[in-house]
């Protein structure tokens, strides 16, 4: 069919509908409801779709559309549920499970006929997470069994008011901001961390630090510290610590209020944003024990010859330090007498690059692109240059732009089914970096590789591993991935082909560098990324302006 998506961000979820819709034969085509009723209408009457379908809509479709097609509405809240913050009064409500309706669009909102529904259990994440895993999984075995429904022709949706529906129904309104205010001294821990949890990427909990109104965004618990309530207490990997009444929380990111005269009014890390008397850094070792319940973006375990480096950013950006300082796990990793080396996360985005809301808050853009992109390559490079073991990439979720490419520098990759993969940089104005001229052809031929890139479209995970960006799917729910890869590792590292494996490795990289040196990539790659950085007028500042700052109507 011809399938046109309108969503008001080409965000991971509609990334996720283009592809595995297009992976079906489908011809699917997007815009962009933030540019307009008029957009939409005019993207309507050029493509004549046969199906609309919205992802993800925080505005109303033109009725003009709703009345003369049939428009799909994906609605993340279950049976009956109505209103514009599902997931928040589903957090907020210590709900055990949820689900996600399609629904066809009409007048009322969130009140048409359904055309499917799929349930799923809340995991004990940030919404951001749990929208991008949980919730999509389950939007998308409704979506799928919704368009099948309509392809087929015969199917009734059915109308909210049937009985089986209509006791169900429920409007929650919008989940402001004073449901979401912290009172540091009475909330305990958990309500703290539920109430941070709810807003982690947006919009955020509304407060006051050091005299300042900020978003806080992200909440992890901690065991050790303590403090007056709402007492700042230590800083760890950008994150500030803060007390409660009964403990303590990480914060990882802030974002000034746009109106507070800020230059720089979005997410960033919190000791980024924050100016004011230092806080003493409590720093914790890459491999903690068991029992300690607090937060750090990275970690190391290691069980028998399988060690795990797993990190964990918001957003799945990595800056300078970010990057250097997994650069430094990584290396205490490489001292340790493994034969098999996983690098990811347990859950949610592997990577997606630089960080791109840290180099537009920088005194000087150009520059902190520079020096955070070389920090990115260094990563990379240690990684195709390990030839003493076997190296995974494990993702847990989404990856893009040099993330991807980070992945890609492994033996193996293996991969979440419902991982979507953006292997290009085009569509914020680079060339690219991260050996993705040796990587990316290494693994899928010049062909696809130009494709890949020139095309700069989302790439489910099945195509992926068709074509050989993954080596592996892992078909499990976000919360089973961790131990999956675990036990799968466990498997490779006592595999008997495994010595022969590695030496074939260390041969192969011996003869590729003897082709063409890996440091001639990177001169190339680099050379291509410094004349745009250092332009002013290259369309990647305006690009990353627009895509940090959230204008609308950008390209997507």
């Amino acid at each position: 069919m011809d399938i046109l998506l309108i969503a008001s961000a080409f965000n991971s979820l509609s990334q996720r509908v283009y592809a595995e819709l297009s992976d079906l034969g489908h011809r699917v085509d997007v815009v962009l409801a933030g540019q307009g009723p008029d957009a939409v209408r005019r993207a309507v009457g050029d493509r004549r779709p046969e199906l609309i379908v919205a992802p993800m809509l925080r505005t109303a479709l033109p009725e003009d559309v709703w009345q003369r097609h049939t428009c799909l509405i994906v609605h993340p809240g279950p049976l009956g549920d109505r209103g514009p913050s599902a997931l928040d009064w589903a957090i907020a409500g210590q709900a055990d499970r949820w689900g996600v309706t399609v629904l066809q669009a009409e007048a009322a909102m969130d009140a048409g006929a359904v055309w499917a529904s799929e349930p799923f259990p809340v995991a004990p994440v940030g919404k951001s997470d749990l929208y991008r895993n949980e919730v999509a999984d389950a939007a998308l075995t409704a979506v799928h069994q919704a368009v099948r429904r309509y392809a087929d022709g015969s199917y009734k949706p059915r109308p909210q008011s049937d009985p089986a529906i209509h006791g169900q129904v429920v409007w929650r309104d919008v989940f402001r901001q004073e449901r979401r205010r912290i009172d540091w001294a009475a909330d305990d821990t958990a309500t703290v961390l539920r109430k941070l949890r709810g807003a982690d990427s947006q919009p955020g909990v509304l407060d006051e630090l050091l005299g300042r109104e900020v978003f806080l965004h992200g909440g992890h618990p901690e065991d050790r510290l303590r403090g007056e309530p709402g007492e700042l207490l230590a800083t760890r990997a950008g994150g500030v610590c803060r007390a409660t009444r009964d403990g303590a929380v990480w914060i990882p990111e802030l974002r000034p209020r746009r109106n507070s005269g800020d230059p720089a009014p979005f997410r960033r890390p919190a000791t980024d944003v924050l100016a004011g008397p230092a806080l003493p850094a409590d720093p914790v070792p890459l491999e903690l024990p068991a029992d300690r319940r607090t937060w750090t973006d990275i970690r190391y375990r290691q069980h028998g010859e399988v060690g795990l480096v797993t990190f964990s950013f918001p957003g799945g950006a990595m800056s300078t330090d970010h990057c250097r300082r997994l650069l430094a796990a990584y290396r205490y990793a490489l001292a340790r007498p493994t034969r098999v080396l996983v690098l990811g996360g347990r859950r949610d985005f592997f990577s997606n690059g630089i960080h791109l809301n840290v180099i537009e808050a920088a005194p000087d853009p150009a520059e902190e692109s520079w020096t955070n992109l070389d920090a990115m390559d260094d990563l990379v490079e240690a990684v195709l240059r390990t030839t003493d073991r076997l190296v995974v990439a494990a993702l847990g979720g989404n990856a893009a732009a040099g993330g991807a490419m980070l992945a890609l520098a492994a033996d193996e990759v293996w991969c979440r089914a419902g991982a979507v993969l953006n292997p290009h940089y085009r569509r914020m104005g680079l060339y690219g970096s991260e050996f993705w001229t040796y990587s990316l052809p290494r693994r899928v031929g010049a062909d696809t590789a130009r494709r890949l890139t020139d095309e700069a479209q989302p790439v489910s995970a099945a195509t992926a591993a068709r074509i050989g960006l993954v080596d592996r799917l892992v078909p499990v729910p976000a919360q089973g991935f961790a131990a999956e890869v675990e036990r799968l590792a466990a498997t490779l590292a006592g595999s008997p082909d495994l010595t022969r494996r590695i030496a074939a490795k260390a041969a192969a990289r011996r003869a590729d560098e003897e082709e063409r040196p890996l440091a001639e990539y990177r001169s190339d790659e680099l050379a291509r990324m410094h004349a745009l950085f250092f332009d002013p007028d290259a369309a990647y500042h305006s690009l990353r302006s627009e895509f940090v700052r959230k204008i609308p109507g950008g390209a997507r």
